[in-house]
């Protein structure tokens, strides 16, 4: 990546965890915000410079960034880059350019390498997307929820901060609402409106706790399960409909019945499943038994087929 080196434009790897450094040449920090259009071209083509890797390859990367192996860890990104532009080009128009979605996006593509389970038996490409994706929206949610504060607000705070610095200094401690009103020739009241001001514009997304791992926008988002939740759930369920669709349709209708696999059913009874598609109540239990075996086949084989030989 010399070409964007010698364009002044450095990327780093930008996650901002601890851990052993990584060369990562395909890393987006900040300045690749502001790099022009002929640079984002570069980056794209350098990008896809990176062949994809097979099942394998990504089953021994994965163990590798397990191991902490950070050449392990540069290569798997670097590969999947293309994946993040994909991605990101998608989400053009809401706010940010699309250098800010890959540099969100690539941050997705970090956490899903370091969260990457190959036991799963996921395709690494399926699991990052749903990291990626969470990561780009949540940059394009982040752009549309900034609280701006009014003119007015923002030209007292100015007089007030700089008061505030020239008392704290001659005091020896923080002014009161009164000395930093007399000193910024504002009132009490304004004082106070403007610090309430400021407290509400605290930024969702400074980190807090120990590890600096949760932000305030976690917390007041809702309830919603943790992104990696999210993630597992969803490829369970996509895996499993790609699994039932092998089946022949009666054996796959079974499954979706007993197992209330669609939407809006719950689970049936033997006899219920029966009276609906005119079987026995043995025969539908023959089915279901036939079914459930062939998708662990099934399992077993696709398990064989990712192991490296």
């Amino acid at each position: 990546m010399r070409r964007l080196d010698d364009r002044g434009i450095e990327l780093t790897d930008d996650c901002g965890r601890q851990g052993a450094p990584v060369a990562v040449s395909s890393y987006v920090n900040n300045e690749l915000a502001a790099a022009t259009t002929d640079a984002l071209q570069l980056f794209l083509n350098e990008a896809a410079r990176f062949p994809l890797l097979t099942a394998p390859e990504e089953i021994e990367l994965a163990k590798g960034v397990e191991r902490g192996d950070p050449a392990a860890k540069e290569r798997m990104i670097n590969s999947n880059l293309r994946l993040v532009v994909s991605i990101a080009k998608r989400y053009q128009g809401h706010g940010l350019s699309l250098l800010d979605l890959i540099q969100e996006g690539i941050l997705g593509l970090i956490r899903a390498v370091e969260k990457f389970d190959w036991r799963r038996g996921y395709k690494f490409s399926t699991y990052a997307t749903w990291w990626i994706r969470q990561a780009v929206q949540r940059g394009v949610a982040n752009k549309s929820r900034t609280i701006r504060i009014p003119v007015h607000i923002a030209e007292r705070e100015t007089k007030m901060a700089r008061a505030e610095r020239e008392l704290t200094s001659k005091l020896e401690r923080s002014p009161t609402d009164h000395e930093l009103a007399k000193a910024s020739k504002l009132s009490v009241k304004h004082v106070r409106e403007v610090r309430q001001a400021a407290r509400a514009v605290t930024s969702l997304d400074r980190p807090i706790g120990e590890e600096g791992d949760t932000s305030m926008g976690d917390l007041v988002a809702g309830h919603a399960p943790p992104v990696d939740e999210q993630v597992e759930v969803s490829l369970q369920e996509e895996a499993l409909h790609r699994a039932l669709e092998t089946l022949p349709k009666r054996d796959r209708d079974v499954l979706k019945l007993r197992y209330g696999l669609e939407a809006e059913t719950d689970p049936k009874s033997l006899e219920e499943i029966g009276r609906r598609l005119g079987l026995t109540r043995e025969r539908v239990r023959q089915i279901e038994s036939r079914a459930l075996d062939q998708l662990a086949r099934q399992r077993e084989l696709e398990a064989m087929a990712e192991t490296p030989a």
